[in-house]
Parts: C-alpha cells; sequence; structure tokens
C-alpha cells in the first residue's frame, strides 16, 4: 500500500444521500458532489449489508458476479435504485454513508460488491465492527468524512491516517494491502505479531482471559488490554451453504488446489441456511444457483475433513449456530465462524463471533487469527422475569435504550449477576445470540451449574468435571469500559421492535423498540416462530404454552393467519414430539417445519410475498425485505404466539383469553 493516498484523476465519489434523488443523479452521472455540498445528517446512517447485498445475490460466489448486483437491497417505492451494474459502471472509487455503516450480517459479500466495483475507499462517520474488518481483510481504505474533504480539495493523505484507531496487527494488514497478503508474510517471517508493552497484571474481564488463554505467544497473565493486538489460536468453528463455497474458492486460490486446513474435527459445514430456499416463489429462478452453493459445500466438506452436517434426504440436521451449542463449542472456547449469529455460542461460556470468508479462510489454513481485544460492558441481571415476558423481550429493550445510545457497538456485552440463575440457558442463548443487532462483537454468559447440567443432557455421555474446569469466570475488580449496568428483568415488559430495524429502523421507516401496549391495533397475515434465535428447545416450551391454553379455550388460529413454527435442530424437532408439540401445534392449525434456517433469511416458508402483508416474528433481525417484501415486527415468542390467535399483535398472559370469556 503507498504511504499517501490520494484520489485517481477521473474517478468519482457516491454518497449515499438520504434523498434517493440525488443517489439516481449520481449514478447516471448527471450529478457530482463534495463533502461541500453535503452534511453528515444528510447521509443515510445503518447503511446494513442486506442492503449492500441481499441474500439473493449470495448466491453468486465469485466477487465479480456478486458485485453486479451491488446495492441491489436499496429499494424505494418498490424499485431498486442501484440497477444491475451501477455502481461497477459508475466509475467510482469513494462511497460515502453516514453513521455505522455496514450492520447486519457479518456477511463478506457487502464488502466485495464495493470493492470489486471499484471502491477502494470507504468513508463513514462510524462502521460495525465486523464490516469493518472485512474491509480491513479486504484491502478497503476506511476514514471519516474530514478525511474525504482532504481528498477532495486535491491532497494526498498519509495511509496512516487510514489506521487510526486500528491496532497494530491491523495496521499491518492494512499496509500489506489485505489479510492473505499479511499471513503469508507472518508464515514466512517477514513479520511477526506485536509485543504486548511490560505491565503490571490487573483484573480481567471474560473476553480478556479467555483471549489470554489462546495466546499463540503467551505473554504474561493479566497483561492484556483492550486494543492490544494479539494472534491467538482457534479451538472450532463453521461456515454455511451461504458461505462455504467463497471459502473454498478463497483457500485455492491463496494457497493452492491442494490446500490442508488444520485441525478439521474442531469445525463444521452445515447445509442449513438454503435448504428451503425452493420454497419461497421469488427464489425459484436462483435454483441453480443454490445447488451449485450445495455441491461447493459438499465439495469443501469432502476436500477439508471437517465435521459434515449436510442434509439427508432434504432435510438439515439444524441451524449452525444451534446445533454447535449442542455438538460442538464447549466452555472457555474461542470461536469463529462465518455468520454474524456465531455470538450465540457466548450463552456456553465461549467467546464466539462472526468473521468474513477471507478471515475464515485464512485461520482455517493456519489455526490462528490475528484479533484486537474488544472493550466489554457488562450487564447485571437482578430478579426474574415475569411471567408473559422473555430474554426476547429483555433484548429488545436493551437495543432500544443502551445501543441506542451506542454503548454497546464493538464492545463484548458481558451478562452475570443474581439473576441469571432465573434464565434457563436456552434464554441466555437469546440474548447472546441478539448482541450483534446491537452492533456489538459478541455477547457472552458467566456459567454455572445450570450450563453445565444443561451441557450433559444435550450430550450424553459428557464429563461434568471436565466441563466445569473449563469455565471461565471474570476476576473480581475487572474493569468495563462501557461500564457496568443493571438490568431489573423483573421491570420488563413485552417488547415489539417496529418494521425497519431492530433498535431504530431505516430513514424510510422510522421505528424503535416500544412496549406491546402503546402500538395501538397491528392487524397481522403471518406469525413466524423459529430461526437460531426462537428455535430451541424452551421457545418450543413458550409456544406449546400459549397453544395449549388456545385449543382448551377452543381456539385455533385466527382466519386469514398463517402460523408457523420452525424447529431450530433435529433434537428440538425430537424434544417437541417427545412432549406431544408437534400434535398439539398440528390441531390449532399451526404449520411445523423441518429443522433449518428459513424466513429469518428470505429462504424458507414464512417469507412474505407482497408489500401489503404484516408479519409479526420471533427472528432476530427485521430489515426491510430480508424477509420478504412485507412489514415485519420483532417480538417474543409468547407474542408471536398469542397474535397468531388473536390476528393482531397482542401480549400473552395467562388471563387473556379467561378475561375475554368473562366479556
Amino acid at each position: 500500500m503507498p504511504p499517501e493516498i490520494s484520489l485517481t484523476p477521473g474517478k468519482r465519489v457516491l454518497f449515499l444521500t438520504k434523498d434517493p434523488q440525488l443517489i439516481r443523479r449520481q449514478l447516471t452521472g448527471e450529478l457530482d458532489l463534495t463533502m461541500d455540498d453535503v452534511q453528515v445528517a444528510d447521509l443515510l446512517d445503518d447503511v446494513n449489508t442486506d442492503v449492500m447485498t441481499p441474500g439473493w445475490t449470495c448466491f453468486d460466489h465469485e466477487p465479480e458476479q456478486i458485485a453486479r448486483n451491488a446495492y441491489a437491497g436499496l429499494v424505494v417505492d418498490g424499485k431498486r435504485l442501484f440497477a444491475e451494474d451501477a455502481l461497477r459502471n459508475g466509475n467510482f472509487e469513494v462511497i460515502v454513508s453516514g453513521y455505522r455503516k455496514g450492520t447486519g450480517s457479518s456477511r463478506e459479500t457487502a464488502v466485495q460488491a464495493e470493492k470489486w466495483s471499484g471502491i477502494r475507499i470507504a468513508i463513514a462517520a462510524s462502521f460495525a465492527p465486523i464490516h469493518a474488518r472485512n474491509n480491513i481483510c479486504r484491502g478497503v481504505l476506511m476514514a471519516d468524512h474530514e478525511v474525504l474533504r482532504r481528498l477532495q480539495r486535491g491532497e494526498s493523505v498519509p495511509l496512516e491516517r487510514f489506521m487510526e484507531g486500528r491496532d497494530a496487527v491491523e495496521r499491518e494488514i492494512i499496509a500489506a494491502g489485505g489479510l492473505f497478503a499479511y499471513s503469508q508474510q507472518l508464515a514466512s517471517g517477514a513479520r511477526r505479531p506485536p509485543a504486548l508493552p511490560a505491565r503490571e497484571p490487573r483484573p480481567l474481564t471474560l473476553a480478556e482471559k479467555i483471549l489470554e488463554r489462546h495466546l499463540a505467544e503467551p505473554q504474561g497473565r493479566g497483561r492484556l488490554r483492550p486494543g492490544d493486538a494479539v494472534v491467538v489460536n482457534v479451538d472450532s468453528g463453521y461456515s454455511h451453504d451461504y458461505t462455504s463455497a467463497q471459502v473454498h474458492h478463497f483457500l485455492a486460490t491463496e494457497y493452492g488446489p491442494g490446500y490442508a486446513v488444520r485441525n478439521p474435527g474442531r469445525f463444521a459445514a452445515f447445509e442449513d441456511h438454503l435448504v428451503y430456499a425452493d420454497e419461497v416463489p421469488q427464489l425459484r429462478p436462483f435454483a441453480g444457483k443454490i445447488e451449485r452453493l450445495r455441491q461447493l459445500q459438499r465439495e469443501f466438506q469432502r476436500h477439508t475433513g471437517v465435521r459434515d452436517y449436510a442434509a439427508v434426504d432434504g432435510v438439515s440436521p439444524g441451524i449452525c449456530h444451534q446445533v454447535a451449542r449442542e455438538a460442538l463449542i464447549e466452555p472457555g472456547d474461542f470461536v469463529q465462524a462465518t455468520d454474524s449469529h456465531t455470538c450465540m455460542g457466548g450463552a456456553s461460556n465461549a467467546l464466539a463471533w462472526g468473521v468474513g470468508a477471507t478471515e475464515y479462510a485464512a485461520l482455517l489454513h493456519s489455526g490462528v487469527t490475528a484479533v484486537t481485544v474488544p472493550e466489554s460492558i457488562r450487564f447485571e441481571l437482578h430478579g426474574q422475569l415475569r411471567p408473559g415476558v422473555t430474554a426476547k423481550d429483555v433484548m429488545l429493550h436493551i437495543l432500544s435504550t443502551f445501543a441506542r445510545r451506542q454503548a454497546t457497538l464493538n464492545r463484548v456485552m458481558e451478562f452475570g449477576g443474581p439473576g441469571l440463575a432465573a434464565l434457563p440457558i436456552d434464554e441466555r442463548a437469546t440474548l447472546a445470540n441478539m448482541a450483534t443487532e446491537c452492533a456489538a462483537r459478541t455477547g457472552i454468559f458467566e456459567a454455572d451449574d445450570a450450563l453445565v447440567d444443561w451441557m450433559v443432557k444435550v450430550r450424553p455421555g459428557s464429563d461434568a468435571a471436565a466441563l466445569r474446569r473449563r469455565i471461565v469466570a471474570p476476576d473480581p475488580g475487572a474493569h468495563y469500559d462501557g461500564g457496568v449496568h443493571r438490568i431489573d428483568l423483573d421491570a420488563i415488559e413485552p417488547m415489539v421492535a417496529t418494521p425497519g430495524d431492530p433498535d431504530r429502523g431505516i430513514p424510510s421507516d422510522p421505528g424503535n423498540g416500544a412496549r406491546v401496549a402503546e402500538i395501538g391495533e397491528v392487524r397481522i397475515d403471518i406469525a413466524y416462530g423459529g430461526s437460531c434465535t426462537a428455535g430451541k428447545h424452551t421457545d418450543l416450551d413458550l409456544y406449546a404454552q400459549v397453544v395449549e391454553r388456545a385449543v382448551a379455550t377452543g381456539r385455533r388460529v385466527a382466519p386469514g393467519v398463517s402460523f408457523l413454527i420452525q424447529y431450530g435442530s433435529a433434537d428440538v424437532e425430537d424434544y417437541a414430539r417427545r412432549r406431544g408439540y408437534t400434535a398439539l401445534f398440528e390441531r390449532a392449525g399451526v404449520r411445523t417445519i423441518k429443522p433449518g434456517c428459513g424466513a429469518c433469511i428470505g429462504c424458507g416458508p414464512g417469507t412474505s410475498e407482497r408489500a401489503s402483508q404484516v408479519t409479526v416474528s420471533a427472528i432476530n433481525r427485521n430489515f426491510k425485505g430480508r424477509s420478504g417484501p412485507g412489514a415485519l415486527w420483532l417480538a417474543s415468542p409468547l407474542t408471536v404466539a398469542a397474535s397468531a390467535f388473536e390476528g393482531r399483535i397482542t401480549a400473552w398472559s395467562e388471563d387473556l383469553w379467561d378475561a375475554r370469556a368473562e366479556a
């Protein structure tokens, strides 16, 4: 990378403004803007990766093809703002947005779509952590709006300015032009990981302590600090049918067709995300590409020998995040996988977060990865949830408060406190899973006997004593840059997130978290219970609690409403059958779906088909268009189930239908 960066004569800058017409005029070549013409407040905030590369664009695994549909998810009045090849043909090398660029899914395709369209500099007030890392790995420079002002004045800006806020390893990756170049230099001895400065030991947070245990070159107990650049060993990880083909492609490209991976028995490939895509009418034109991704994943699995979680006779063993909890992740692990909801593993006292295909390919090959020690924010749980309230409501509360204030941005959300014992392990998994919706690095829980008991139950033959030895606890007196915050569980009410975003809505749909009691009459067409967030054992208990009461009072799913429940894994489905839930759901008019991903990513039953449809869903995110063209409200499993029988969004309470009967 050259020591100074300047704009290329003849190349253009694209401003993603809140005014769609200004974007159109730039794309057609009618208009060019500068930072003197635009205020930061005029720029789009929270440009998420689903907008940059909607799920269907990822059916191409070659970056050159993905780039053709860059920003296909930016839809205005039902029409794409960016036509096919619009970004690539616009002769742009800089793209500009507002705050929190790249929220949402960890999909590296978002960066690839820009890079392979000619973008070499991304400008924003702030970047979501996984997206920022993907930019670094792929050699796309990032800076703030002041840097763009200087560039547009004709200045050359030192590369050092594009490294501000980055740790020593990230700076070296930037200087090398990307992760693969840096990794090769590291392997050859041309570069060495930076040494930590001499420091006095101090108490460590959960994240710091786990990273310390995984240092590739141990450097002394208690010396880690947020911002330190370290190279660490990776215990386990996984990819899935959306991402494995790219991982395979990058490994073969960088290391040759005969490449090998380290410790394949601790890594896995899952056929889960696309297994039911054939049932979505909008995706039928992509059937050939989807099948090609499946074939390439099987080829990747055979080549590497990683654990095989392929579908059998069209039935998936389950969603990767849920199955990884059941079969792969252990307390104290450091886990990396190609999906933003990898953080669900934090419920098992593991440090886990999502990475892009480039970073995953590199760590598969080497067994190590370079990370920045993250800051932490701690949530002390007190009391216990009231009847009718779930962990999903807790997270929607956190999203509407702490996340909106950016207190969670790029930090590890550490959960503990006396109220922890009142939360089942699956409910802890809901909170950990949705840490990524807070733009956090991950979520992680302290461990207790309940976790060990759960792991022994889902993994018969497990050694409870060995599991307890692996548990990691934060040190008393550990420092939390984001502070320590009390969450009174008994003060939480049933919550929803309004359509557009889990915490604030996209600019055209300015919504936020709200109590169900405040939203008024919201009629629904679809109620969906499932996904990694809400297809677990405890979630099935919650759905069944409502459905059982509905059946007992002579109710069936409301006319005109489709209520679908999808199992998170084969083990969850077996559990539901043993408990009699499957038959119960059938009596009430509920459709059950085999394990796997689905409507959450617009790739299965429960996806809306028309903009007029309204969905209430227990999934984790509701970006516009992610689960079909209709409006999607996020809610808890209890609220989803109660709403399905009422035909409108309704909070559940034990006396809901008793009171109605008396009236």
